[in-house]
């Protein structure tokens, strides 16, 4: 085996790695609302999550082509050197996941990944190496601009759909309402792990496509391998499935006090936003997309949302670029430092440490299926004034009773 065969193999493992992490830390976009009202159990929730994302990465290439065509400009190097500027971006994209994931911030995984690509590139080859603006094409059309566009959008869609839902079926009972979009939950959060799929699953595909093409195995302008797909698929619905429940616990029950109509309005807003930005290449932020969601349905309900708890995802956003670039950076610094096969070696096992020390940290405060519902301070039960983030004593309505422990009456509609 060759050392640029070997160099090649940790880039497609640490690929399939950011997949993973890709994978739990965006089950909340689909799954977060579901689990909140009790349409979902827990586990059954990132089970269906896991199996749609498989699928959904099969259902298009569009946004892969986006990834491994449009950031780096690939007349401008090849080789090892793009293999390290790869590598670099992917191990920064990871680190910025993990930590994110530790602290309950729903960030953009695919801003991760872009963020490190974009650094890992600015320090090989300056600020002329990244495409930044061609066309229809480069980082800010591609990423900035949908970034910017796609929580505003989603919010509008979902607060219209929310003040409709609930014009709509003002006059009707309560509970059976509430059973009833229950029902429709199942069907709507099944469509945003669908979309979630098409469209993440394949960024992770762009980037072993690049690596492929600097090693010589593809040309720039080849087909995407079916085993890329299969793995870069099996890789986000593995992590999809074993959960990510501390992102979950701050989308479902940290934003917004969510109930079964709002859930539909905001899944079925994300889903519409996801697929569509697939079907027209653009590598949208599904985490964004999802929140802007969550956030239109406080708005269109006219309940309270928790604005400190907001304005911490928005500087994580702001934040998820230039942090996750100047890591990638950072990596791509010590791989040339040291040089060749040592230098990825070095950079691999740096991953491999501060990855086990992020885990090892989270199982302070673990957060799993038994508290996904409980947002810290708040037990179950108790009213939360989302404005002064105080519990009173009063009791919660029917549907945040709901969530803690779902009626009786409406088991028949959770799966």
């Amino acid at each position: 085996m060759t050392v640029e065969l070997l160099v090649l193999l940790i880039v497609i493992v640490t690929a399939l790695a950011f997949d993973f992490t890709n994978g739990f830390h965006d089950t909340a976009n689909a799954m977060a609302t579901s689990i909140a009202t009790g349409a979902l159990r827990p586990r059954a929730a990132v089970a269906l999550s896991a199996l749609l994302n498989l699928v959904g990465a099969f259902l298009s290439v569009a946004v892969a082509a986006t990834v491994a065509k449009g950031i780096v400009r690939l007349d401008a190097v090849q080789g090892h050197d793009l293999l390290i500027i790869v590598f670099a971006g992917l191990v920064g994209g990871i680190l910025w996941n993990l930590l994110t994931w530790l602290f309950g911030l729903p960030s953009s995984s695919s801003h991760a990944l872009f963020g490190g690509l974009i650094g890992a590139t600015l320090a090989a080859l300056g600020w002329s190496g990244v495409i930044w603006a061609a066309g229809s094409d480069g980082v800010l059309t591609k990423i900035i601009l949908p970034a910017v566009l796609a929580p505003i959008v989603a919010a509008m869609v979902s607060a219209i759909g929310t003040w409709l839902v609930y014009r709509i079926t003002d006059k009707s009972d309560p509970g059976k309402r509430e059973e009833g979009f229950r029902w429709g939950q199942i069907g709507s959060a099944s469509l945003v792990s669908l979309a979630h799929g098409t469209n993440d699953a394949q960024k992770t595909m762009g980037v072993i496509f690049l690596a492929l093409v600097a090693h010589g195995t593809l040309t720039k302008n080849a087909e995407m391998p079916l085993w890329v797909m299969a793995a870069c698929a099996v890789a986000i619905a593995a992590g999809t499935y074993l959960g990510g429940w501390r992102i979950i616990r701050t989308l479902g029950k940290g934003l917004v006090e969510i109930e079964s109509p709002q859930g539909l309005a905001a899944e079925s807003a994300s889903a519409a936003i996801i697929l569509t930005s697939a079907h027209f290449g653009l590598p949208l932020s599904t985490t964004q997309t999802a929140t802007g969601s969550i956030l239109g349905t406080g708005i269109g309900k006219g309940a309270e949302v928790r604005w400190g708890v907001m304005g911490r995802m928005v500087v994580a956003w702001l934040c998820t670029l230039p942090l996750a670039g100047i890591a990638g950076a950072a990596c791509w610094a010590i791989a040339h430092f040291i040089g060749g096969l040592p230098g990825v070696l070095v950079v691999f096992a740096i991953l491999l440490a501060l990855s086990a020390a992020i885990y090892l940290r989270s199982r302070r405060d673990p957060v799993d299926t038994s508290n996904v519902n409980e947002w810290p301070g708040h037990p179950p039960g108790v009213a939360v004034d989302a404005a002064s983030g105080n519990g009173s004593a009063a009791a919660v309505g029917a549907t945040t009773d709901a969530v803690a422990e779902p009626d009786r009456s409406n088991r028949s509609a959770q799966v």
